[in-house]
């Protein structure tokens, strides 16, 4: 329980997304990048790659690529996106700034991308003081392809990243600022890889100095790479996971941590583990959520549906449709601004997990109606009223 404002820090993936909608995983011209076995640099649904690996496998320069992909064609969006970042936007636009501040604590180049993303992000009530830059290296983007056909049109993206400037993001520039929190976030490490090799030990002192801690991870292509078909490395021994008080996954980020071969293998794993509590999403099918108890009430394997109303909505001739892009990072800023509700008038192990899961699953629907993952704006308290409208209606749905 706390009385004074609250500050939530986070640090990780950030970058700019040049979204391409409408790209079909089926046309010739997209199927002659795809992988044909784990890590070797080709294409994959719902997975991502890094330029340089892509020029490997195809034996050709990224630009003579999305050139056979796209052709001369413009991207459909440009966009704020990564795990962090992301998170933590949308945090920001769903908490009242008089009683909480979000933080956000990354890198960027100083190229035209830079000042795009700056252009983005001054006007909005993100606390970017710590959004450091380099000379050295050029802003991390990814471009985004998205399907909206695939999957009997459930939908489906896959990303090319280039890792950029994230190369020179290290530990010691997490300064003591970000360690004075009552939150602290580390989304999609695995694109800036100096803090993902050193997770366990900012997990240390982040506990050392009682923050709540919150980890959502993102496709972890280098240690794909290196080590085909092994386990992704998380923290440095298994017993660490009692560092981590929130861990969201997406379902095959999940099944590669945990080195499992199905979604439940995967959650029976983790439940074995000393993490607090975990939730795993996989699209438009149901996210499985667990507690041990340390920060949300004790809960056995709990599965939950999307929201029927953002469903029914999307399925409408009149409905805004946007696309897939940034809904985990939606849903896992929609957990971290109810963990950062609880906080105000509860105290850690009465927190509840339906209750943050709800805001997650609201917040990833609103986000199916943009292009995008960042929202922009155009009157202060817009965006929480619009996913305060679905999470009202999805706590109706799933208490009949």
């Amino acid at each position: 329980m706390i009385t004074e404002k609250i500050i939530i820090s986070g640090t990780g993936c950030a970058l700019a997304d040049y979204l391409y909608n409408d790209i079909s995983f089926e046309s010739p011209e997209f199927k002659k990048y795809l992988s044909k076995k784990t890590g070797d640099g080709g294409l994959g649904a719902g997975k991502l790659v890094f330029t340089e690996e892509l020029e490997k496998f195809a034996g050709k320069s990224y630009q003579k690529i999305i050139s056979d992909i796209i052709g001369n064609r413009a991207p459909d969006a440009f966009n704020v996106g990564g795990p962090s970042l992301v998170s933590l936007i949308h945090a920001s636009q769903m908490l009242d700034r008089n009683s909480f501040n979000v933080k956000f604590f990354g890198i960027s180049g100083t190229d035209e991308t830079a000042d795009r993303i700056l252009g983005i992000l001054c006007p909005m009530p993100l606390n970017i003081r710590n959004y450091s830059t380099t000379i050295h290296r050029a802003t991390p983007f990814t471009h985004v392809f998205s399907d909206p056909n695939f999957d009997n049109g459930q939908g489906e993206r896959t990303f090319v990243n280039s890792i950029g400037a994230a190369w020179e993001y290290f530990p010691q520039q997490l300064t003591r600022e970000f360690y004075d929190s009552h939150i602290v976030c580390f989304g999609g490490t695995a694109l800036v890889p100096q803090l993902h090799d050193n997770l366990t030990q900012l997990l240390k002192k982040a506990k050392k100095n009682n923050c709540i801690t919150v980890v959502n991870t993102v496709y972890d292509f280098r240690n794909e790479k290196n080590k085909p078909g092994e386990s992704w490395p998380l923290v440095d021994q298994e017993e660490n996971y009692d560092l981590i008080d929130v861990l969201i996954m997406s379902a095959e980020e999940a099944k590669k941590i945990s080195g499992r071969e199905t979604i439940h293998e995967a959650a029976s794993y983790f439940v074995s583990t000393k993490v607090s509590s975990f939730i795993i999403t996989n699209g438009a099918n149901e996210l499985i959520g667990w507690s041990q108890g340390r920060l949300f009430q004790k809960s056995e394997l709990i599965s939950l549906p999307v929201s029927q109303k953002v469903t029914e909505e999307l399925k409408s001739a009149t409905s805004q449709k946007g696309d897939t892009t940034g809904c985990g990072d939606n849903l896992v800023g929609g957990i971290i601004s109810s963990i950062a509700w609880q906080l105000k008038d509860r105290e850690r192990g009465d927190f509840d997990l339906i209750e943050a899961l709800s805001w997650g699953i609201a917040s990833g629907g609103f986000c199916c109606f943009t292009v995008g993952g960042t929202y922009i704006e155009r009157t202060n308290g817009e965006k929480r009223t619009a996913v305060e409208q679905i999470q009202k209606e999805y706590i109706k749905q799933i208490n009949p």
